[in-house]
């Protein structure tokens, strides 16, 4: 009965069949926090526990169907892990192993060259989830003052039961397409204890309401304008026959319109997770209530910072939180803050897939931000520069920064969204590999833009830092 339903419904839609499932499940996620609102938020642990699961298989069911064992399997074995071999770093390197392996197996066995929407995807959001989750119980064994703060706050104190544990993997708002919480956070939510007034659900209808709208205001965005700028049309001999400018400006406008399509999942699914409380984060220091624990996205940043950083910075948060937790910051033992950066960089690509897109991506964004680090330096070093973004001309200059941040951030999604060699390699010789030459232009000149704009003492200083 389902399947004939949406068929037609994806029709009518003009849209793919699992895009329609999917989108429906991250919607069905509001009904799914009113419920537990107004039935479950007084029930014990188990019950709350039992509906999250309950309702977390139901969609993972309705989206893929059988499939769904890939991620009961995985949440089994990582239970299986922590209960037999306990607290250890073997614990740790087992999940981290095993978790990406699966991935990574499930990304070879269904790999196509069009983006589709299977059970890899949330199996990707689940690994992060399940790898954290040792971490955690990791840390949960270590004396306290060899932690920071932020391990303290996610150390888990008990080992997890395994209904405990399936809950938390199936939380309806975030399996499908994040974002990124802890268990320690999740626990916090069955407990009650995430809302503004305690003992009664919180007051965050508003809030969640306001990130349904502006979700759903990025999807109708990206309904209209997404048919007219298919990734497809870089694969035609009609772009070919474009001019230059042409070509440059399509990569600009097809950058902002395809991102909306992730912008308006995480800020809709957002929403859920400020409904039911887990988006609360206490006080700011206004002593306002703050619903952001689950923000994915900083929408107004995202569309006015002229930096590449800037948008990186509020862009899949959670996600990148993660990584910086969990790659980054525990390979201080390396001593090398760049190698560290690297190595985080090159985890995120293949969480990503196996395409060679996903790495020449990440590689590009490396070379950007570092570039722009220096940049940014160049300006701030230099007073003439410093003048200059400071005078009344900086209007002028931010219009040709943003053509330039959405320009060069549209750069590397092509082989993101492209995938293969032969792809994204085309796009790339039809416009010169244009990126890659400004920024390695800019990497090589600006050491000698320093010497001529940047003050010798100023320049003894640096060094003496």
């Amino acid at each position: 009965m389902a399947a004939p339903l949406m068929e037609k419904l994806s029709e009518s839609l003009g849209s793919p069949e699992p895009a329609v499932r999917l989108i429906l499940s991250v919607l069905v996620g509001y009904p799914c926090a009113l419920l537990y609102r107004q039935f479950f938020f007084h029930q014990p642990p188990t019950v709350i526990h039992l509906y999250h699961a309950i309702s977390g298989l139901s969609l993972a069911a309705f989206n893929f169907g059988t499939q769904l064992y890939h991620s009961a399997l995985c949440v089994l074995v990582q239970f299986l892990m922590m209960r037999l071999m306990g607290r250890t770093i073997t614990t740790v390197l087992s999940s981290f192993i095993f978790q990406m392996a699966y991935l990574l197996s499930g990304y070879y066995y269904t790999a196509t060259e069009e983006y589709d929407i299977k059970w890899t995807m949330p199996q990707c959001v689940l690994a992060l989830k399940l790898i954290g989750l040792s971490f955690d119980y990791y840390d949960g064994g270590q004396e306290p003052s060899k932690l920071n703060e932020e391990q303290k706050r996610s150390a888990l104190a008990n080992v997890p039961s395994l209904l405990e544990v399936i809950g938390f993997s199936y939380f309806y708002g975030g399996f499908l397409v994040g974002p990124q919480f802890t268990l320690r956070s999740y626990q916090r939510l069955v407990k009650g204890e995430l809302t503004d007034c305690p003992g009664q659900p919180p007051n965050s209808v508003i809030p969640a309401m306001k990130r349904f709208s502006l979700g759903l205001l990025c999807l109708v965005i990206y309904a209209i304008f997404s048919p007219h700028y298919p990734d497809s049309y870089y694969l035609t001999d009609e772009y070919d026959a474009q001019p230059f400018w042409y070509r440059c400006v399509f990569i600009l406008l097809w950058a902002k319109v395809i991102l909306y399509k992730y912008v308006s999942c995480w800020v809709i699914a957002e929403g859920v997770c400020i409904l039911s409380g887990l988006g609360y984060n206490g006080l700011g220091q206004n002593g306002e209530h703050q619903w952001d624990a689950c923000a994915n996205m900083k929408v107004w940043t995202f569309e006015t910072t002229p930096l590449f950083t800037g948008t990186i910075a509020s862009f899949n948060i959670n996600t990148n939180a993660w990584v910086a937790r969990h790659v980054f910051k525990r390979l201080k033992f390396l001593g090398n803050k760049l190698l560290s950066q690297v190595t985080a960089l090159a985890f995120l690509a293949i969480w990503h897939g196996t395409h060679s897109g996903y790495l020449l991506c990440f590689s590009m964004e490396f070379i950007i931000v570092n570039v722009e680090r220096q940049a940014q330096a160049l300006v701030r070093d230099s007073p003439l520069l410093t003048r200059l973004a400071n005078s009344p001309l900086y209007p002028l200059i931010y219009l040709v920064q943003q053509f330039i941040h959405w320009l060069f951030m549209g750069y590397p999604l092509v082989p993101f969204c492209l995938f293969t060699y032969d792809k994204w390699l085309r796009v790339y010789s039809s416009i010169y590999f244009c990126g890659h030459i400004f920024f390695f232009t800019l990497y090589l000149g600006i050491p000698y833009l320093r010497k001529v704009l940047v003050p010798r003492k100023e320049r003894s200083e640096k060094k003496e830092d």
